[in-house]
């Protein structure tokens, strides 16, 4: 019995979602998206929301059961609302800026890092510590965060690099000197 997999996704006002062969639309007022699932799922509309039913009680069927579920969930949280990832830079001297679309690294290398988004994504900079990735999808927008942060992942001694709003970085001890003699 999966728990995630049968509450019913409630579709607001302005959001279409079109169901063809294992192809899942849909469409609101920030864009559209569109996602491939498993083509024996089926989906019941009731009163303004949509369940996901699932064939049998195959494990293959169980287990597709609440992904399925949730991945409509989030298209429709997308194109309702949005999504959005938040990071922010530590260390003396790092920074970032927009030139046009593109986001432009100051983070100690040699030279700047550029990142240009993708289609369906934008970059805001609430300072030059802080960076906003926005979009639709869920997926995108996490990936796109995560390649941020790779650039310069936070290190443990001084905490310097890029990490998520709010991550916590494990510090270690430096060096303790020399003692005794």
């Amino acid at each position: 019995m999966s728990r995630i997999g049968n509450l019913p996704i409630p579709i607001p006002a302005g959001v279409e979602v079109q169901i063809d062969s294992g192809v899942v639309r849909v469409k609101g007022p920030k864009g559209e998206l569109e996602q491939r699932v498993h083509p024996a799922m089926r989906f019941e509309r009731e009163n303004g929301t949509l369940l996901v039913r699932r064939p049998s009680d195959e494990r293959q069927f169980r287990a597709l059961h609440g992904l399925t579920r949730t991945l409509v969930a989030n298209m429709v949280h997308g194109v309702t609302e949005g999504y959005r990832k938040d990071l922010e830079i530590h260390g003396v001297g790092y920074r970032a800026q927009l030139e046009g679309k593109t986001l432009v690294l100051s983070l100690g290398f040699s030279h700047p890092v550029r990142i240009d988004p993708p289609e369906g994504i934008t970059f805001v900079l609430e300072s030059p510590t802080r960076i906003g990735v926005q979009g639709i999808d869920k997926q995108l927008v996490g990936e796109i965060a995560a390649r941020i942060r790779r650039v310069r992942p936070p290190e443990p001694y001084k905490g310097k690099g890029v990490r998520y709003l709010g991550e916590r970085v494990r510090r270690k001890a430096g060096k303790a000197g020399k003692v005794g003699k």
